[in-house]
């Protein structure tokens, strides 16, 4: 968890961090509090406060209404977090701060059709659609993570669903798609030993350094991820396509293999019109997203 003293350009001038262990509400919420009081112990009193927390939020109420990465069921996090505090906290879904972040400070800046795609131990991301960036009903828009795109022979979803993009295509997916290959390799050095230790890392340095069985579920990874981003371009046209977390730091590697992939399953709007790029805030760009929201009032990408 990190917590974060952004100014007006979206540079990060103090921060605090604190590994989160135990998913109780009240420790969580006494180590965001110790993190915040760490960065605002060093400047002037701060006038609201920013957050980005997995899961379905209410942004109106503050209540973590469902999170299953910490097992939350309405917590009201934002009372919380207030009270101990002693200003307004304003909370979203981290996965559309952090696109708000890219979309303003990022990559995305200067655009009106943006999408932002993390991947990492899943998929989160976020749309902006002509400038504004998509909420829904409530607040629940972007989960693009959970559609299928193998849904008779994809991997088992932690959601419950059978071959979501996530699990296909994120960096779990990328290490299913290994284990899944394995039979195929007997004298394959990436599963020997402790398969239990392998990473999405290594899978893609083995690719690039040409070992068969990198490649191979490297090939399979990129064909999933490249399914998925057609649907996104199907769904929303973007102008660019902005590719963070853990997998997207491949570069070059990965987009050049994505790209005739993503052409080849784009079908109803015009092919190679989408940009598709690496994000550039990394995995600060929750919390830069997180202070804009704060500072704005909301998850608007209205400046």
């Amino acid at each position: 968890m990190l917590a974060a003293l952004v100014d007006e350009s979206g540079a990060i001038r103090e921060r605090g961090e604190q590994d989160i262990v135990d998913h109780d509400p009240d420790v969580v919420t006494g180590l965001i509090e110790k993190a915040v009081d760490e960065v605002r112990s060093k400047h002037v009193e701060i006038a609201s406060i920013g957050l980005g927390s997995p899961g379905n939020i209410d942004p109106a109420t503050g209540v973590v209404e469902y999170s299953p990465n910490f097992n939350w069921r309405n917590v009201p996090l934002g009372q919380k977090l207030h009270e101990r505090l002693g200003v307004p906290v304003l909370i979203g879904n981290d996965a559309r701060c952090a696109t708000l972040g890219e979309y303003t400070f990022g990559t995305g800046a200067g655009t009106q059709d943006f999408v932002l795609l993390t991947l990492g131990t899943g998929i989160g991301g976020g749309i902006v659609a002509g400038g504004t960036l998509i909420l829904g009903q409530s607040a629940g828009a972007g989960e693009i993570g959970h559609h299928q795109i193998r849904a008779t022979d994809g991997f088992i979803c932690g959601c419950g669903k059978t071959g979501c993009f996530e699990a296909q295509a994120s960096g779990t997916g990328l290490i299913r798609h290994a284990l899944a290959l394995a039979h195929s390799f007997p004298r394959s050095t990436l599963v020997s030993g402790k398969p239990e230790k392998l990473g999405s890392k290594s899978i893609r340095r083995a690719a690039e350094a040409g070992d068969p069985h990198g490649l191979a579920a490297w090939t399979r990874y990129i064909d999933d991820l490249a399914r998925g981003i057609a649907n996104v371009i199907a769904f929303v046209n973007p102008q660019m396509i902005a590719l963070g977390g853990g997998v997207a730091s491949a570069g070059t590697f990965m987009l050049d293999a994505l790209g005739p992939k993503v052409d080849e399953y784009t079908t109803m709007v015009p092919r190679g019109k989408t940009k598709i790029v690496t994000a550039t805030l990394g995995n600060d760009a929750g919390a830069i997203g997180a202070a804009t929201m704060a500072r704005r009032g909301g998850l608007t990408a209205k400046a």
